[in-house]
């Protein structure tokens, strides 16, 4: 739930949408980024979708060919200030 309000408060033009079974953020009513568990590690991640576009440490993009995404350690703090900053990387593809 955390994940979910962190990326709904970055900007107000982000919406909530389910598309292929799972919860997508839309910003300006084009896909932006979803949030998924990792089936080997059972870790959560951000999927960013334009994200193969972006070069940024905390993007991973690996066998995805258009996007990269964030994994987020539950027993850590969630690193914020890294999700806004790749969130303002990404928005600049939908302008």
């Amino acid at each position: 739930m955390a994940l979910r309000e962190i990326i709904l408060e970055f900007d107000a033009e982000i919406s909530e949408a389910w598309k292929y079974r799972m919860p997508f953020f839309l910003f300006r009513q084009k896909m932006f980024c979803y949030l998924w568990i990792d089936r080997k590690t059972r870790q959560p991640y951000i999927g960013i979708v334009e994200g193969g576009k972006l070069t940024h440490p905390a993007l991973i993009r690996g066998s995805r060919a258009r996007m990269k995404i964030i994994r987020i350690e539950p027993e850590k703090d969630i690193p914020i200030k890294t999700i806004y900053n790749v969130l303002e990387m990404a928005q600049r593809f939908y302008q």
